[in-house]
């Protein structure tokens, strides 16, 4: 199995060229640099999670569609198979379990969040929806203005095509599964 850099890399440049946009078209659209972006599509960089949102909404495409594994009519996922993304420093871990495609409008992520991580996501393709249940420890969220906390054994529903914020506020490794549903 490819790493999840490998992964990004190929799709990036595969949507990329679908478009018919040059590398400074895509600086342009997404704001992320140059060397940056042509690091990634060789599969050499190791980007965040902020830096991969702002390339999907600079193509216009969902998130998933830079994750997304070549297609298999069964698939067993295994998160120890998984390259996580990465953000404060390592201490959110994202596993993109099943990405969005052409077909499916959903994906469904399995996050692991160190005691005292923050993570602030970048806002989604309009219409997105966010479903979070939590396994493990409580995590604050926020979004549409507004503060939650979800404890072990709840679930949130929220519009996520602004700005929205995740913390652990907890002492132990909150544990969570999240579906992205894309209109």
């Amino acid at each position: 199995m490819d790493s999840m850099n490998m992964i990004v890399a190929k799709n990036i440049r595969r949507l990329r060229e679908e478009k018919k946009l040059s590398m400074d078209e895509l600086v342009r659209l997404s704001g992320v640099s140059k060397s940056m972006l042509a690091q990634i599509e060789r599969g050499d960089g190791n980007p965040t999670i902020s830096t991969l949102w702002k390339i999907s909404n600079g193509m216009k495409v969902p998130f998933d569609a830079l994750t997304v594994r070549p297609k298999s009519p069964y698939e067993i996922v295994k998160t120890s198979d998984i390259q996580p993304l990465l953000e404060d420093g390592g201490k959110v871990k994202n596993f993109s379990l099943f990405p969005d495609n052409e077909n499916r409008r959903f994906a469904v992520y399995y996050l692991e969040l160190d005691a005292g991580s923050y993570w602030e996501s970048e806002p989604h393709l309009k219409g997105t929806t966010e479903f979070i249940t939590i396994f493990t420890g409580k995590i604050e969220i926020h979004a549409g203005g507004q503060g939650f906390i979800v404890e072990k054994g709840e679930s949130i529903r929220f519009e996520a095509d602004t700005a929205h914020s995740y913390k652990n506020a907890g002492n132990e490794t909150a544990i969570l599964h999240m579906i992205l549903f894309n209109p």
